[in-house]
């Protein structure tokens, strides 16, 4: 109790003081100052919102499932170094990551970050972070079809509530957008109807597994076309058609009403985890210090690369220069969206951490036999490093939060899906943004090629589901569907990489802008440092010894990309102090964002 105390605390006392440093002195936020969603507002991918509505959009468009199991399994090192990487990589790192992206961003008339990028440092330097970016995302796609496929699987009564937000999400755009009517009604409509299908979900499961007489995944021995009659896949392919339409269709239809009301669920769900907490008050159970873990990694440099989302993520900034910076309608909205919601996405991470270190304590029944205390928790966590997997860390949190739930009286049954709901709406509501951000990456790698027809968003959203969905349905460990597994291990440094990178372009923004930068050089130096270890770490330790070659050949074009950039920039960093910010290309040269 304490601990979720201090770290809100931590987390309020950061956004007054050094949130408002940031946004008055550093970026110095205009109200007057015309945002690209206004100034280049085409009712499709720029359009106005409201601050409340862009906060939900925003916000679960970037927890996803990282702050969730990232925490879940790092605390096998500890809970005291992850709960501490969380509260000071928020405040520090990861909400000036996201804040200055998004800046740079909306001072760029929407641009994404690598687009930026080719602006403040140099041409080849866009073409390369575009790359990055492509790679990324679409690992992004084709994973996060196999995690909410599997979780779809594993708790098939939360397909109800998930699926249900999507018509309900077009009801609510038309009302906001086309009715002009005022968020309280639909807000509260919305937030009735899909706890109303939390419970109807309880009673009324959809498990393709029974439903089809289809395995959840074929296995590795199966042929590729009899491998695709599994569960996973059918899902995936749904879940694909689903993200073009809300790649292609305008963002006030379904992305953003759909992210919006799916906030409102998930923050009813956090305060009954806090009330859970206060009412139960469990002893952390986890040890407090664990650095020698048998078959896991070295603490350092990969607790900072397994929490990412909870601390710093490279994928916010693609959603802060991707989608936000083109729906933000005042610039002084700018701190509580994108510091805001990192700050928030940093508490999420304190909850896992409280519910999968002391909320496992309370109880946890095996085979039939009941446990609590320390013996509860090493009946899940005593599988070990290697065993831990998504079902692990998920069902973990979820026996954790629901036990925590219980002590307020929510029937342990709704208690586990209102759980297992909010994390299959934190993945869904990443990979349908996620594909939005991809079919900016691939339109303006066809800008950077002059290839004229991946200027067009069916063409260039066919691309990135095309490429997410190939890479998803390859054969992988566990036969196809589970394709994004191959390049998986590659994800979390590259990840973290894109952020260091990131952190790069806003230092050279503030540079040429004549602003003070020196706080943003240590997280940018601590994140290009600690990516390039881990990832030097793992080609040369486990992907090269063990025979990876795929894991080793795509590892070293990654290690190569950000080389050529790190010594792109350190060339160009000199002469950047005081330069002018080259102005960005927009639609008919709108004036707009300032400087």
């Amino acid at each position: 109790m304490l601990l979720v105390f201090l770290s809100a605390a931590a987390f309020i006392a950061a956004y007054h003081t050094y949130g408002r440093w940031l946004a008055r002195r550093v970026f110095r936020l205009d109200a007057a100052a015309v945002p690209p969603s206004k100034a280049l507002e085409d009712g499709v991918d720029f359009v106005p919102t409201p601050k409340a509505v862009l906060f939900g959009h925003h916000f679960t468009s970037i927890a996803g499932t990282g702050p969730i199991v990232g925490p879940a399994i790092a605390i096998l090192w500890g809970w005291l170094p992850a709960v501490l990487w969380v509260v000071f990589g928020s405040i520090f790192v990861g909400a000036v990551h996201d804040f200055g992206a998004l800046m740079v961003s909306l001072r760029s008339r929407g641009q994404t970050i690598g687009e930026v990028a080719g602006r403040l440092v140099n041409p080849r330097v866009r073409v390369l972070f575009l790359l990055v970016l492509f790679f990324t995302l679409t690992v992004v796609v084709a994973i996060f079809g196999l995690v909410i496929a599997t979780i779809f699987s594993i708790y098939p009564q939360t397909v109800l509530s998930v699926w249900a937000a999507m018509p309900l999400a077009t009801l609510v755009g038309f009302w906001i957008y086309k009715r002009g009517g005022h968020l309280f009604f639909p807000s509260v409509f919305a937030l009735v109807v899909l706890y109303v299908t939390v419970v109807l979900g309880v009673r009324y499961p959809v498990d393709l597994t029974a439903i089809l007489g289809v395995p959840l995944l074929a296995g590795p021995d199966a042929g590729f076309f009899a491998g695709l009659n599994s569960a996973v896949v059918i899902w995936t392919v749904l879940l694909l058609a689903y993200c073009f339409l809300a790649s292609v269709l305008p963002v006030w239809l379904l992305l953003q009403p759909r992210d919006y009301i799916n906030s409102h669920q998930l923050f009813v769900a956090l305060l009954l985890l806090v009330a859970g907490i206060f009412a139960a008050r469990p002893d952390m159970v986890a040890p407090l210090w664990n650095p020698d873990v048998a078959g896991a990694p070295p603490i350092m440099p990969f607790l900072f690369i397994t929490i990412a989302c909870g601390a710093i993520s490279g994928f916010h900034c693609l959603v802060s220069s991707g989608t936000t910076s083109k729906q933000l309608r005042n610039e002084r909205d700018a701190q509580f969206i994108g510091y805001g919601s990192m700050l928030t996405e940093g508490m999420l991470a304190v909850l896992v951490i409280v519910a999968c270190a002391g909320g496992i304590g309370l109880h946890v029944s095996v085979n039939g036999q009941d446990f609590s205390g320390v013996e509860a928790w090493r009946q899940l966590y005593g599988v070990g490093w290697e065993k831990m997997q998504l079902r692990q860390t998920v069902g973990a949190f979820v026996e954790g939060a629901s036990n925590l739930m219980s002590a307020v009286w929510v029937p342990r049954a709704v208690a586990v899906n209102i759980v297992a709901v909010m994390v299959a709406c934190f993945a869904a509501t990443t990979i349908d943004t996620a594909t939005r951000l991809h079919r900016y990456v691939v339109q303006e790698l066809g800008n950077a090629f002059g290839v004229r027809a991946l200027r067009n968003k069916y063409a260039a959203t066919a691309v990135a589901v095309a490429a997410g969905g190939t890479l998803a349905l390859l054969p992988g460990p566990q036969g196809p569907g589970s394709g994004g597994l191959v390049i998986w291990p590659l994800f979390g440094a590259t990840n973290q990489l894109l952020a260091g990178l990131a952190l790069l372009v806003v230092a050279f923004y503030l540079r040429r802008s004549g602003r003070p930068c020196w706080f943003i050089l240590a997280p940018l130096v601590l994140m290009i440092v600690l990516p390039f270890w881990a990832l030097v770490h793992q080609i040369f330790l486990d992907f090269l010894p063990g025979g990876k070659w795929v894991l080793t050949g795509v590892g070293l074009c990654i290690l190569a990309l950000q080389c050529w950039m790190v010594v792109e920039a350190m060339v160009l960093w000199r002469g950047a102090k005081g330069a002018d910010v080259p102005a960005g290309e927009g639609a008919e040269g709108a004036p707009c964002c300032g400087k």
